[in-house]
């Protein structure tokens, strides 16, 4: 098994498959089965979404290096060192992990963000696709607001007796009874708090490699009462920006009637990530 040390010394598994030019995805592979799939699906998750990504890739023609950065956030939090830079740090340690010098890099909402963060801190990448978060005009503020608010969320609790089970109601936040824990969601807090003076439209210049950005056309989140009624815009600031983002060499896409969950679905991934990064691929 191949494994990535991570920037506190922890180790990350990651998998590779195919063969040609590098593609990393910060995704879990592994098909999830059982009450957790079904439960996924209820709230329009796909339980299979990273292992189909990863196969249709490499039947492509790309080899693709996977690894379940966030899966393995939640079992290893990192709650005082999420930052940034470190962020970039731990995906460059994947990329090393796999032997990979040059290698594109797909990531979806704070994934994408992170994809960011790491293209503007290393030459090595081929191609970068952002998917479900601005590229420009990216809501950095109202995330802040958002980790913060599940934060406080999460010592209060730590804090009290558990609550008799509920079953929520798949599209309602507000009826989850929370469970994440403090250091689980302060490494959130961490990472946005690194990014309070972020200039994204200043990052842009520095960028020169091939590059996508795509949302769904309904991907504007509106959080309830119990969040502080956090508004975080994502469709609408990719359309804001999306002439300035042509402009700059991006490629931009809003998919149809689809909202942060549904655009994440490989159904509407792969007809636009699969040929855009056949198309500028380095010569294998």
């Amino acid at each position: 098994m191949i494994q990535a040390r991570l920037h506190d010394d922890s180790l990350l598994d990651v998998t590779v498959q195919g063969d040609g030019p590098a593609v990393l995805l910060p995704l879990n592979t592994a098909v999830i089965e059982g009450e957790t799939a079904e439960q996924m699906r209820a709230w329009g998750a796909d339980p299979e979404l990273g292992s189909t990504l990863a196969a249709s890739l490499a039947e492509a023609g790309f080899r693709v290096i996977a690894a379940d950065y966030e899966g393995h956030l939640e079992t290893h939090p990192k709650p005082r060192t999420l930052t940034a830079a470190n962020v970039a740090a731990d995906l460059l340690a994947v990329a090393d992990a796999a032997g990979a010098e040059r290698f594109a890099y797909y990531g979806y909402s704070w994934l994408a963000l992170a994809g960011l963060q790491l293209a503007l801190r290393t030459d090595r990448l081929w191609a970068l696709a952002m998917g479900g978060y601005p590229a420009l005009g990216g809501p950095y503020g109202p995330m802040l607001t958002v980790t913060r608010t599940a934060h406080r969320m999460a010592l209060a609790a730590r804090d009290r007796p558990p609550a008799p089970a509920a079953e929520p109601t798949p599209g309602d936040w507000d009826s989850v009874e929370f469970t994440r824990t403090p250091d689980q969601t302060q490494q959130y807090v961490t990472l946005y708090e690194s990014l309070e003076d972020f200039d994204d439209r200043a990052a842009l210049d520095r960028l020169a490699v091939p590059r996508l950005v795509f949302a769904g056309a309904k991907d504007n989140i509106t959080y309830g009462p119990k969040w502080d009624d956090a508004y975080v815009p994502i469709a609408e600031r990719v359309e804001e920006h999306r002439a300035e983002l042509i402009e700059r060499g991006w490629r931009v896409e809003l998919i149809p009637d689809a909202d942060h969950i549904s655009a994440m679905q490989v159904r509407n991934v792969l007809p636009i990530l699969r040929p855009w990064l056949t198309s500028i691929s380095p010569a294998r």
